[in-house]
């Protein structure tokens, strides 16, 4: 008998999506289904009530980590072999048969994990890993595992020095997909809860080999795992997690010599992998504000030349601090409000560039006419620079995107051209979804799930290859009712390196799953939504308009204390100004757990609504399509009502 443990928090889509990959792959087994929920808010205990009925669920009443989330359901269970599966990945029909298969043929088996990729089809390599020991953890927290993969000295942590597709003995399984034998498990003890979050699955898996069994890598089977390592490699958060996790195992397993030596090598990696992110970070920031700061500068003093020669008819008219400071005044100024309007944010917008020069430009006209006689050196430079500045801005991204791609049209999102891989029904099921939800699209075309022709579709499942280089496609979304997970996951790893999204519709789901990166922290990523709030330059105008609202209201205190609203807005305003509020936010967080985050709010969007099954609705529309407008009138209805 085989028992499944999943362990599951605020991610009801994805588990869902699991639950339905693990019922394909029971079949014909013995098994039990445990579901251990820490205490989500996302609905996630009754999607399991209603329409999993056989799975066993465990509702904790508090979120107590992943560890003592598997304790609890291991020991409940009865099999003879023991998984440990995340609730964000999907398994192949065949996955579980040969995974016993494998464990049966194998003399002094403990353990075994699976080939796992990416929701963009990519290796996981941390499907395979070493020992983590000082040297092997210094070479990952710095870097030098990713620059020499191929090295055993260097490649350890992860062991890339082994073929992915070939089976090999190893020494640290990962604990999105660990399959166990249940006599060793009892033999060794069960998860280290001293471990909340990282490091359970190396103590688990080298507890294992210490008592004389043997952990595993079989290829002979892929798993999807959504979130790869869960959180975002580059975060100091994740750095800092990681960190203590290592420093536990060391203690636990290493002599405090060696455990001592461990947490040097450690924190010296953490600090040259800051150095880097930091060095990595400002780079990325500052190369395209430097960039243009040149190449404006550089159209500003060839026009003042040129000014010079053929109207002022006299060789260096302009003092030096024309060129010195007020030029780069001028320049910082429309940098200043492309910022704003997000023209630096990814991906790139050309829209927003060009309205946030043409803000600049604007703005430094207004103002030249104020500035005293003597810096008022010329408004035709000044015009014609802006004008420069407008032009050369795009431009410049043109030329990059150009030299990189050997095409024109750079741009902020590329329009999606969808393939759906499915059969006739299905298809229009999914063509609905994405015209309920106006997704941005260039194209949507229907390739048959089947080999044979069929009246509608551009083509069938065998020509994706052609269809892909005809259209241009650069998403594919598959229908789980009409092609098997297996096949999905061979088309995700085949077409890995070319940079296409892929989405997976559950049978009978309204949600279009997948993720574009192993590096992203469990995003949901639902094709049918997106959240104008999410995007960073109206988060930024969000931040403007509380802050811009907060000292006017500062301003304004003599007035408001006579209106009884005025009073709740200026007891909030200093927390609104040091950002710990904001003026509207959600109704309620629970009911806006899958929303993109915000800070409590002074006021919600509900207004006037009285009836709480509309608060769901609202939340998400106020998300979808959010204005700063929206905010000004929420805010203006709510002071004078």
């Amino acid at each position: 008998m085989l028992s499944i443990v999943i362990v599951n928090y605020n991610v009801k889509h994805f588990l869902e999506q699991t639950l339905l990959s693990v019922h394909k792959a029971i079949q014909g087994l013995d098994t039990e289904v445990f579901v251990v929920d820490n205490n989500s808010v996302d609905g996630s205990v009754e999607l399991v009530e209603s329409k999993f009925p056989w799975v066993k669920l465990i509702a904790l009443k508090e979120n107590t980590g992943f560890s003592r989330g598997n304790n609890v359901a291991i020991k409940r269970a009865k099999g003879n072999y023991i998984l440990l599966l995340n609730p964000d990945t999907v398994l192949q029909e065949d996955t579980l048969k040969i995974c016993l298969e494998f464990a049966d043929q194998r003399e002094n088996f403990g353990a075994l994990g699976v080939r796992m990729i990416d929701g963009k089809g990519k290796f996981l390599p941390e499907s395979k890993r070493g020992l983590p020991t000082p040297r092997r953890a210094f070479y990952k927290m710095c870097g030098l595992s990713s620059l020499l993969p191929k090295s055993k000295e260097f490649g350890g942590y992860h062991l890339k020095y082994l073929d992915e597709d070939k089976n090999h003995e190893v020494e640290v399984l990962s604990g999105a997909f660990m399959f166990m034998k249940r006599s060793v498990l009892d033999q060794v003890g069960l998860l280290d809860e001293t471990f909340f979050m990282y490091g359970e699955d190396i103590d688990l898996s080298y507890r294992i080999t210490q008592s004389g069994a043997k952990n595993f890598y079989c290829s002979d089977t892929t798993v999807i795992h959504y979130k790869g390592e869960s959180t975002k490699k580059k975060s100091a958060n994740y750095i800092k997690i990681f960190y203590q996790a290592m420093v536990i195992f060391a203690n636990k397993h290493y002599s405090k010599k060696m455990a001592g030596s461990f947490a040097t090598f450690i924190n010296l990696a953490i600090w040259l992998r800051a150095i880097l992110a930091l060095c990595h970070g400002a780079f990325n920031r500052l190369v395209w504000p430097v960039l243009d700061f040149i190449a404006i500068y550089l159209g500003f003093l060839g026009i003042a030349k040129y000014w010079e020669k053929y109207n002022k008819f006299v060789l260096n008219f302009y003092p030096d601090s024309f060129y010195q400071i007020f030029v780069p005044i001028y320049i910082v100024v429309i940098l200043i409000t492309v910022f704003l309007s997000g023209g630096y944010d990814k991906p790139l917008s050309q829209k927003r560039l060009i309205r946030g020069a043409l803000t600049g430009s604007v703005l430094l006209i207004a103002i030249y006419a104020f500035l005293p006689r003597d810096y008022r050196f010329s408004r035709a430079i000044l015009g014609l620079g802006s004008a420069w500045a407008v032009l050369i801005l795009p431009a410049l991204r043109e030329l990059v995107f150009f030299a990189k791609n050997k095409r024109f049209g750079a741009n902020d999102q590329e329009l999606l051209r969808i393939a759906i891989i499915s059969l006739d029904k299905e298809y229009q099921r999914i063509n609905s979804l994405l015209s309920q939800s106006q997704v941005k699209m260039d194209h949507c075309i229907w390739v048959n799930s089947s080999l044979e022709k069929a009246e509608g579709a551009t083509g069938q499942i065998g020509q994706l290859d052609e269809i892909i280089d005809i259209f241009k496609i650069n998403t594919i979304i598959f229908s789980a009712k009409d092609i098997d997970n297996s096949e999905i996951m061979g088309f995700m790893s085949q077409l890995a390196d070319q940079n296409i999204q892929f989405k997976i519709v559950p049978e009978q789901s309204l949600f279009i799953i997948g993720s574009n990166s192993k590096n992203q922290p469990g995003e949901l990523y639902t094709i049918d939504i997106k959240f104008d709030i999410a995007k960073t330059h109206i988060k930024r105008k969000k931040r403007i308009l509380d802050i811009t609202i907060g000292l006017l209201s500062l301003m304004l205190l003599p007035l408001l204390v006579f209106f009884k609203n005025g009073r709740t807005l200026v007891k909030n305003i200093p927390t609104v100004i040091l950002g710990s509020k904001t003026i509207v936010s959600y109704t309620s967080a629970e009911n806006a757990s899958r929303l993109p985050k915000l800070k409590p709010g002074i006021l919600s969007p509900m207004g006037n609504h009285q009836d709480i099954s509309l608060l769901e609705n609202i939340n998400l529309a106020y998300a979808r399509d959010y204005s700063v407008y929206k905010d000004l009138g929420l805010l203006s209805h709510w002071l004078f009502a």
